[in-house]
């Protein structure tokens, strides 16, 4: 069985969007905003690191004739949106939450540092850190190894849409198999996007183990702290 005690848990912008083709669905943060006071509740101490993909995608605001360092700087600010609706549901539940930025945007939020970080884990507050790593051209999967790294965080924690790393797509190849576990070489090599090649390679040098889960699936967040057999692990 799994044991982590200090997770670091990698939320995509999509994910708080639910079926809406923008923006926020409230009721789809509040579900992962109770799925994270359950991880509280079980001693487990948690950061997360929120894409902004449901308001702004800096690549995709290249194509449309941005300048990539402005068009991921929005990306970025579009992070800190994500942070503070998420930060807002887990209060609601009566969780102590904190927003840290990779750049300084008080009183919004505190500036990200890590010793006051990691600090506030120990303190029992769910920590939420925005705005990527602060730089352009690195994206929210390439922070959050960044930020677990940082936080001496026991595990990555990807969730997705999909409930692993297969061989191919699994919403467009019917054939795609799941793996199990997974090198992160072998992820590497075979070109795996469930993650950018940046993260991937980041955590295999400083050997963090990675769990690719769906996030998706009530209670799967605990499980893939908890369980052998939910997602793929990437070692």
């Amino acid at each position: 069985m799994r044991r982590y005690k200090r997770v670091l848990i990698k939320l995509s912008g999509e994910a708080l969007m639910g079926q809406k083709a923008f923006g926020l669905d409230h009721a789809s943060i509040e579900g992962y905003a109770s799925e994270i006071g359950d991880l509280v509740k079980d001693g487990i101490q948690p950061g997360i690191v929120v894409g902004g993909g449901n308001i702004f995608r800096g690549l995709e605001g290249v194509g449309s004739g941005y300048d990539r360092v402005k068009g991921d700087q929005m990306g970025m600010l579009a992070t800190v949106i994500n942070s503070l609706a998420l930060q807002s549901a887990l209060e609601r539940l009566g969780l102590r939450a904190r927003v840290y930025t990779a750049i300084r945007m008080e009183p919004f939020a505190e500036y990200y540092v890590k010793e006051q970080a990691i600090e506030s884990l120990e303190q029992g507050y769910v920590n939420i850190v925005a705005a990527g790593t602060g730089n352009p051209y690195f994206t929210t999967d390439t922070a959050a190894a960044l930020r677990a790294l940082e936080l001496n965080a026991d595990v990555l924690l990807k969730g997705t849409r999909v409930d692993g790393v297969y061989t191919a797509d699994p919403e467009k190849d019917a054939g795609a198999e799941r793996y199990d576990t997974i090198t992160y070489n072998e992820a590497i090599e075979k070109q795996l996007n469930v993650m950018d090649m940046t993260a991937f390679a980041l955590c295999r040098d400083n050997k963090l183990p990675i769990i690719v889960f769906n996030i998706n699936l009530p209670g799967q967040m605990k499980k893939a702290i908890h369980e052998d057999h939910i997602g793929t692990l990437v070692k």
